[in-house]
């Protein structure tokens, strides 16, 4: 496969992602329960994201050499962070609601940031 699909990939899982975390914070927000869909469409995210990040990755030829950049880490540490947001969002419900409103995205803005400089 291309880089570029590799990297459209990548883009549907964060948008699933933030989909299903939306969808959670809102539920949070409105002191509702769990959500089988969104829990379910947040894992099969962090799933399509995680591989097609590493397909992204053997293209441009990262994969062959260790370590990593430091950029790379750091995504995913913030992978491994977006992938625990649920278990924050529960645990805070409706009174951190709007913190996690508007942390998440700035998370997934680094992210995409990281991807695009690569310092």
């Amino acid at each position: 496969m291309s880089i570029y699909v590799y990297k459209t990939l990548h883009l549907i899982g964060m948008f699933l992602l933030f989909t299903a975390l939306g969808s959670m914070i809102q539920r949070a927000a409105d002191g509702e329960g769990r959500s089988k869909i969104a829990g379910a469409t947040h894992g099969a995210a962090l799933l399509l994201i995680l591989v097609a990040g590493f397909g992204a990755m053997a293209k441009l030829g990262l994969s062959s050499g260790f370590p990593w950049p430091g950029w790379v880490w750091l995504k995913i540490v913030l992978w491994l962070v977006l992938g625990a947001a649920p278990v924050f969002i529960r645990r805070g419900g409706a009174k951190l609601a709007t913190l996690w409103w508007w942390l998440l995205p700035l998370v997934g803005g680094l992210a995409g940031w990281l991807a695009l400089a690569k310092p």
